[in-house]
C-alpha cells in the first residue's frame, strides 16, 4: 500500500456563486467584433481562416451563459478525488484515483496547453477499474501543471519542463509510488520525455503522443508519408503568411503577460483563444464539436476562467518553448502513438534516435491533438496496449 503523507491534503473544488454570476454577467455584456471577412456557410474548414467565426462564438457564448453547468464538472472532480501538496515552495493540485486491483500500476497523466485535467476526467475511472478484468489497471494521478487550474501560480521564473518533471517524481514518491509509468501529449508529452530521460530509476516506461526527434536528422530512408509528416510539422512552426500556425506559441513564449490581460479579464477572449486551438487541432472537418461536446470544452475554459490562470498557464511557453535538451535520450521502454491530425508527427526512424527502446509504435487512422476527448474509448485502449508493452519489457 502507498505510504500516506501529512504533506498531502484533500481538496475540493467549489466556485463561489458570486464568481459564477460575474461570469454570466460578463458574457451578457460582451462586446464582439464584426464577422470575419472570409465568411462561408458551414460546414467548411475555410471558415476558420481568420480564427473563430463570429456565428460559432456567439452560439457557444449563449450556451455558456444560459445552459452550461459548472457544478456538474466540480462534482466529477470531487468524486474522482482531489488533493494538493507543496513541492519546491509551490502548491501542486492533482487528481488521485486508486484502483481496487492489487496488481495495478502507478500512472501519472500530464496534460498540456490549452488543455487541463479536464482532458482526462472521462478516462480516469476506466483506467483505474477497467470493466474487462483482463485489462491492466492503474493507480491514476493527474496533476495540474504549475500555473494551471488549482495549482499555484509561480511567482518567479524557473518552472520549466525539467523542474516540473522533477516535481512529478517527488509527487509520486509522496503517494508511495517509487516507480511508475507516465503518459502525456503536448507539454505533457515533453514532460513525459524528460521523466523517461532523466529519471529512469523511477520511471518504468512511458507512453507519449509527443516524440520530438533530435535536431538535424536527414530525410533519407523516410517513406513518402513520413516525409509529409516532417513537412507538415515544419510548416506548422515555420510557415509564412496565412500558413503561420504557431503565432499563438510565439506570443506566449515572448509576451505571455500581454496576452494574459485579455485572457484573465475577458471570458469571451479566453474562449476564443482556446476554442481556436480545439478547432484547428482536432480531427474534424469544420467544428471541434463534431467530436468533442460543448460541455467538455467549456469545462476546460471555465477552469481557466475561475482560477484566473490564462496568463500563468501561457508562461509555460516562456519557460520552455524549444527547450527540450537535444542531448536527452530515453532508454526506458517507450510506447509512442502518432494521431493523424496532431500538430507534430515524427517518423519512427527519427524518434528512435531519442527513444532508444520503442516497444510499441502506433499510427491510428483517426484522432487529433486531444484524443482523450475526441476518441476516449480508443485512447484508453491504445494507452493500455502501449503500457502493457512497456510493463512486459520488465518481465
Amino acid at each position: 500500500m502507498p505510504r500516506s503523507s501529512s504533506d498531502v491534503q484533500a481538496f475540493e473544488a467549489h466556485a463561489t456563486d458570486a464568481d459564477l454570476d460575474d461570469l454570466r454577467a460578463r458574457l451578457a455584456a460582451a462586446r464582439l467584433p464584426e464577422a470575419e471577412t472570409v465568411y462561408r456557410a458551414a460546414p467548411d474548414p475555410r471558415r476558420w481562416e481568420q480564427g473563430v467565426p463570429l456565428a460559432d462564438l456567439v452560439d457557444v457564448v449563449n450556451y455558456w451563459r444560459t445552459e452550461y453547468n459548472w457544478r456538474s464538472f466540480e462534482e466529477r472532480l470531487n468524486r474522482i478525488g482531489q488533493f494538493r501538496t507543496t513541492i519546491a515552495d509551490l502548491g501542486i493540485h492533482f487528481l488521485h484515483r486508486r484502483s481496487a486491483r492489487a496488481d495495478a500500476t502507478p500512472l501519472i497523466l500530464t496534460h498540456g496547453w490549452p488543455g487541463s485535467i479536464a482532458e482526462f476526467i472521462d478516462v480516469v475511472d476506466e483506467l483505474a477499474d477497467p470493466r474487462d478484468a483482463a485489462a491492466p489497471a492503474f493507480h491514476v494521478v493527474v496533476p495540474s501543471l504549475p500555473g494551471f487550474g488549482y495549482s499555484d501560480k509561480p511567482a518567479t521564473t524557473g518552472w520549466g519542463t525539467e523542474k516540473i518533471a522533477a516535481a512529478w517524481v517527488e509527487l509520486m514518491g509522496r503517494l508511495g509510488y517509487r516507480r511508475f509509468a507516465a503518459h502525456g501529449g503536448d507539454w505533457g508529452g515533453n514532460i513525459t520525455t524528460v521523466l523517461g530521460g532523466r529519471f529512469p530509476a523511477h520511471v518504468l516506461g512511458i507512453h507519449t503522443l509527443f516524440a520530438e526527434a533530435p535536431p538535424g536528422l536527414a530525410t533519407d530512408g523516410l517513406t513518402a508519408a513520413e516525409r509529409t509528416w516532417t513537412e507538415d510539422t515544419r510548416d506548422f512552426w515555420h510557415g509564412t503568411g496565412r500558413r503561420h500556425r504557431a503565432a499563438y506559441a510565439k506570443q506566449q513564449a515572448t509576451r505571455p503577460q500581454t496576452i494574459g490581460y485579455s485572457l484573465v479579464d475577458s471570458p469571451v477572449g479566453l474562449l476564443a483563444w482556446i476554442l481556436d486551438k480545439f478547432a484547428e487541432w482536432s480531427d474534424t472537418e469544420d467544428s471541434p464539436f463534431e467530436t468533442i461536446s460543448r460541455d467538455r470544452i467549456l469545462d476546460d475554459v471555465t477552469l481557466y476562467w475561475l482560477t484566473r490562470t490564462g496568463a500563468s498557464a501561457a508562461r509555460i511557453y516562456y519557460e520552455s518553448h524549444n527547450s527540450l535538451d537535444p542531448e536527452i535520450r530515453v532508454d526506458v521502454p517507450s510506447a509512442i502513438t502518432m494521431y493523424p491530425r496532431d500538430i507534430e508527427k515524427t517518423p519512427r526512424l527519427w524518434a528512435q534516435e531519442r527513444y532508444r527502446q520503442i516497444v510499441r509504435w502506433n499510427s491510428p487512422e483517426v484522432g487529433g491533438h486531444f484524443p482523450s476527448l475526441e476518441v476516449p474509448e480508443y485512447f484508453v485502449e491504445d494507452l493500455r496496449e502501449g503500457l502493457a508493452a512497456v510493463l512486459a519489457a520488465h518481465r
